[in-house]
């Protein structure tokens, strides 16, 4: 088992984040979904990940790693925790001020009936943040669940920070404010993203890329990685089918 340097370990990472793309996504950015299939859709993410980003992230951070690593952590959980970055609102909160955006109301997130893929995704979520190591976890959670099959542009051709202007129009762009009729006012989540997102991509490389040096831990976190992608995409696939979608 060889060590791979940098550069191959972060083409190796960012590998598998370019196939974190789902074939039922473009039924919601397209408009193509009912009111019920939206709102299968957002409960299974909101209790598989979203309502509790932050408490993966404090696991991760009491698992005492080192103090650079506990640097980027703490300010990540600052902001998922506290909105204290941007908006002054936790994005669990802020993802529910959306759904009411879309007509729901928050007691339909209080109490959730999870999907048998859901259960997976979020059963391994649980074990990557608590019995596997802090790089591992961190691997996991900052890297996958808070990344996207567009991270390659975003570690090499950085955009820099966007102005208010910039933000409101890619708010306007967005596909629930498109086609769904949520105004722009209940799209906060979506102007943290993009506030504070691009230090968090680059925070979540730079921590697992500076720490994964042995060749041994590469593989541990490749390999997890590989893992979570699966039993993402068998998660993904679960609520198609509760939503009634067939694959083109």
């Amino acid at each position: 088992m060889k060590t791979l340097s940098t550069i191959q370990f972060r083409g190796r990472l960012l590998s598998i984040m370019e196939r974190k793309h789902h074939w039922a996504w473009p039924y919601l950015t397209n408009g193509r979904l009912t009111r019920e299939q939206l709102k299968i859709h957002f409960q299974q993410e909101y209790a598989v990940y979203v309502r509790d980003f932050p408490v993966f992230l404090a696991r991760i951070h009491g698992q005492n790693p080192p103090a650079h690593a506990r640097t980027l952590l703490a300010r990540n959980i600052f902001e998922e925790d506290t909105g204290g970055l941007s908006f002054g609102r936790s994005h669990p909160d802020l993802f529910l001020t959306m759904m009411e955006g879309l007509g729901f109301k928050t007691d339909e997130f209080n109490r959730i009936t999870l999907l048998r893929p859901s259960r997976m995704y979020r059963r391994w979520l649980d074990t990557a943040t608590q019995k596997r190591g802090w790089l591992v976890g961190a691997a996991v959670m900052t890297v996958f669940v808070e990344g996207s099959v567009n991270d390659r542009d975003e570690l090499l051709n950085p955009s820099g920070r966007k102005s208010r202007d910039e933000i409101d129009a890619l708010v306007a762009r967005h596909p629930l404010v498109r086609h769904y009729g949520v105004s722009p006012a209940h799209m906060d989540l979506t102007r943290a993203h993009h506030l504070v997102e691009a230090g968090h991509r680059h925070d979540a490389y730079d921590m697992v890329l500076g720490y994964a040096v042995r060749a041994v831990q590469q593989q541990a976190v490749l390999a997890s990685l590989a893992k979570t992608f699966s039993l993402w995409s068998q998660y993904r696939d679960g609520v198609a089918r509760a939503c009634g979608l067939k694959k083109p």
